[in-house]
Formats: structure tokens, sequence, C-alpha cells
């Protein structure tokens, strides 16, 4: 069994200061397959204390060598795809397909949409055509804390780590301890493409110990978390007696609304197939179907012949199936909730507790569909992040705005109609950082990020380069008249 306890710290691969192993277990076979040490607040100091002494020198670089560093990057994560796909598929139960395609894809895409975003930024500009000798300055904020979670890997390790660099700034990354090993993975390439040591360092630990210890350090300027809405809450303040800055990307209880007039069988199918994928493990899944009262009963119908139809499988093999939860805390979790839901009197259209037919071990988790939800339910406030759909009617247009706004998150919302202008006039008013119209895809470099109790701040492209820059103003006066 391999031992992966070191950590990547000034460009090294170090030992904790105290051991303190941690197991890493195949949620497919509830089995120990690596095992880590959890780090402590003396390696976050060491990290810190690199990343520090490394940011005078990397911030002054000319983009132009950060950019060579990341296109490096880029071109190794590229050619390791398959090395990183295993690891993600044993690490967190995504089948290898899924995890070749879409989590490891999704690395490489983040990587590629910031290497051309990078050449929008102004790094300076007068403030405005009668002030020209007032100047807007970007700078590197300084030393970063990241925090990513186990649900997508790479998604998040490069939508932190990639602007982070490539605006000038040093960090600290703190993976998922559960889902640790594409992190490793990761390091391995960016010591493989030159990034100068204290650059990029690397600590494993959980939220308690390295991520409040990350968090509170008076020397880290930035942090960025990716997780539940919960630990959010706890690295905000952790945070907040240095004054640093915090950007949150948290959960969500997407709304997807469809319309009458929409294709009716499609949109429904696709909505229940995004809703399941990653095993509903994704924090923008729309998890609450929203639909007019004249096509509700049909719509159900769909959604139970669509749910039955999703193949749960070995994450180890390709095929177009969904993977188990990724760990026995997710796997009860998500069983209490489909319980709650059944217990306050939601009509189980399908599913239901316990694993599939076929499994006894593993966190597989049964497909399932819950009917005439209402708001006051768990599985209609709750983010349950596992395979499970929720269902409602609605009568008329304003109150599927009011339903679909009726939750404390407000990552995503989806709506599906032939009216444009019903489609734009809902969009308006979904209370949401991201709406799609009809299952219309993002743009790469598009923003990633919500209202409300799903964080602030924004990832991807221009808009996530911009999170990690301080704005200067310098006002020369005469001197450049």
């Amino acid at each position: 069994m391999p031992k992966k306890t070191d950590f990547y710290i000034n460009g090294s691969w170090v030992g904790p200061a105290e051991p303190n192993p941690f197991p890493v277990i195949d949620p497919a076979t509830e089995s120990e397959i690596a095992e880590i040490s959890l780090g402590s607040s003396a390696d976050i100091g060491k990290a810190v204390a690199a990343a520090r002494a490394a940011f005078p020198t990397w911030s002054a670089t000319d983009v132009t060598e950060r950019i060579a560093v990341i296109e490096r990057l880029l071109t190794i994560y590229r050619a390791g795809a398959e090395e990183m796909a295993k690891a993600i598929s044993t690490e967190m139960g995504a089948p290898m397909s899924f995890s070749r395609d879409e989590q490891v894809g999704a690395g490489d895409w983040h990587i590629e949409g910031f290497l051309k975003a990078i050449h929008e930024i102004e790094w300076e500009r007068p403030l405005r055509a009668d002030a020209p000798s007032e100047r807007i300055i970007k700078e590197p904020i300084g030393v970063c804390g990241l925090i990513t979670p186990w649900n997508w890997p790479m998604n998040q390790v490069t939508l932190k780590v990639v602007p982070a660099l490539l605006t000038g700034c040093t960090v600290v990354l703190k993976p998922s301890e559960i889902a640790p090993l594409s992190s490793l993975l990761f390091a391995e390439m960016i010591d493989a493409a030159g990034v100068p040591p204290g650059v990029f360092n690397l600590v494993n630990g959980d939220g308690p110990g390295v991520g409040a210890a990350l968090s509170a350090h008076p020397d880290v300027d930035m942090m960025s978390f990716t997780g539940s809405t919960r630990a959010g809450t706890a690295v905000t303040k952790a945070a907040a007696d240095t004054v640093k800055r915090v950007t949150l990307e948290l959960g969500g209880k997407s709304p997807n609304i469809l319309f009458s007039d929409c294709d009716l069988a499609s949109q429904v199918e696709g909505g229940v197939r995004f809703c399941m994928e990653n095993t509903g493990q994704s924090c923008n899944a729309p998890t609450r179907m929203l639909i007019e009262a004249s096509v509700y009963e049909d719509a159900i119908a769909i959604a139970k012949e669509t749910a039955e139809k999703v193949a749960v499988g070995d994450p180890h093999e390709e095929g177009d199936h969904i993977g188990p939860l990724v760990s026995q805390t997710q796997f009860d979790k998500v069983q209490d909730l489909i319980g709650a839901g059944i217990a306050e009197g939601a009509r189980l259209v399908t599913g239901g507790t316990g694993r599939p037919a076929g499994f006894n071990r593993g966190y597989y988790a049964r497909p399932t569909v819950f009917a005439d939800v209402r708001p006051e339910m768990r599985i209609w406030r709750e983010e349950i992040f596992g395979p499970v759909l929720a269902m409602t009617p609605f009568k008329d247009e304003a109150e599927a705005i009011r339903l679909a706004n009726d939750t404390p998150y407000g990552l995503a919302a989806y709506l599906s109609t032939q009216d444009t202008e019903r489609a734009r006039h809902v969009a308006l008013q979904l209370r949401a950082g991201m709406v799609r119209v009809n299952r219309a895809p993002f743009a790469q470099g598009s923003p990633f990020g919500g209202y409300k109790q799903s964080g602030n701040g924004r990832e991807g492209g221009i808009f996530g380069l911009d999170d990690f820059l301080e704005i200067k103003t310098v006002a020369f006066g005469d001197m450049l008249s």
C-alpha cells in the first residue's frame, strides 16, 4: 500500500512535523488504498513562510514568464491525464469514462481558459481620459490559502491554483483529505513544470486542523474556499481577525423550472440525468424540478422512467453509469435525507433508501425521485449531494419564481421555455449567479459563483483572475503631464 504522507513545501517533498496517519478509502470497495498524513499548524507555518519568501520574486516576474510556466503545466497535465483519471476514480468514485472526460477534462479546460484570459488584464491604465495622470494599477494580492473539495478535485484545484500563479501570487493548497491523491499528483506536475520553490505548496489535513490554521495565519493575504456553507462560514470567521480577503464557492439547491411549452421529454430527461451526474455530488446540480401544473404528472412519468434507466456500477470500469458516493459519512447523510423525504410525506416515485440491487458493499445509493415536495420539507431545503431529485408543481410564472427563489442558496438556476420574453423575464428574477435557459452551455471563462449562502466571488476566466488582484491608485499629478 503506497504511503503518501509527505507534503510539498518550498519545492521539496517533506515529512509532517508530527505523523498523523489518515486512511484514503476506495468508496467502491470500502477498503483502504493509501495513507496520507494530516498536517498541523506547524506544517502550515512552514508552507506559509515558504510562500511569503517566494512572493517578492514571483510577483515581480514578467507575466510572460508566468504564462510560460503554466503552458508547461498544461502540457504535463495533458500527458498525465490517464493517471489523473485513475486517481480521481479511485479516491472519489467517479466512473473512469466520466473521470477522464469530465473530471480531468475540466482542469484542462480551465487552465486553457486562464491562459487566454490573462491577456485581457489591464495591469495599468489611466482612471479616465480627463484624469490621465491618475493610474489604476493591478497587483497580485500576496500569499493565498486555497482549500478545495473532493467532488470535483481538478476542476477546483485548477480554478484556484492557476489564476493565483498567473497573477503573481504564491499559494498554500489544502486539498480534501478524503480525495487527496489527485492533488498530490498535481503537485508532481507543478514541480515538473518548473514552478519555483515556495510559489506552490501543498499540505494535507482536515478543516479543524490545517484549514483553520491556514485561514487564521497572519501572513496569508487571501483565502479561497470551495465546500459546504458550514465550512465556508468557519473559514470566514477564522480569517476575520486578520481582515484577509475571502472568496467562497459554497453549496446549492438549484431550481429547474419547466414551463408547459418546453420540449418536456427532452428537458425532464436531461434534468434528471444532470441531477444524477457525478452521483449527485455537484454543487450546481438541478435538484429541485419545478413543473407547470398542466404537464406535472407527465413530467413525473418521464422522470421515473429516466431515473430507472440510470445505471449504477463499478467506477473502475468504463461506461455511462454513476458510481458510489464518496464516503460513509456522505452515504449516511443521503440515506437520512431520503428517509426524511418519505417520513415527511413526499411521494416516492422511484428509488429509496438502501443500496441498489446487486451491491452489498460500497457507498452506492439508489437513484431517487420524489414528487409533491413542499417547501417546508428537508429534501427541499437541504443540499442532499446525492442522486436525489425533488419535484413540485407551479400554477403560473409568479409562483415558479417564488418557489425557485425559496432557498438560502443561489448558485445556479435552470429554466426551459420556448417563449423568449418569458425566458428573459424569469431569468432576471432568479436570485442565482448562473442561469441556463433550455440547457444552453456556458462558454469557457464564464464566471462561476453564486448569490446568498452559495458564496461570494467568481471563478473562471478574467473574473477568476481578478479575485487574486489588488487595485492600487497612484496620482502622479504634474509629473505625467
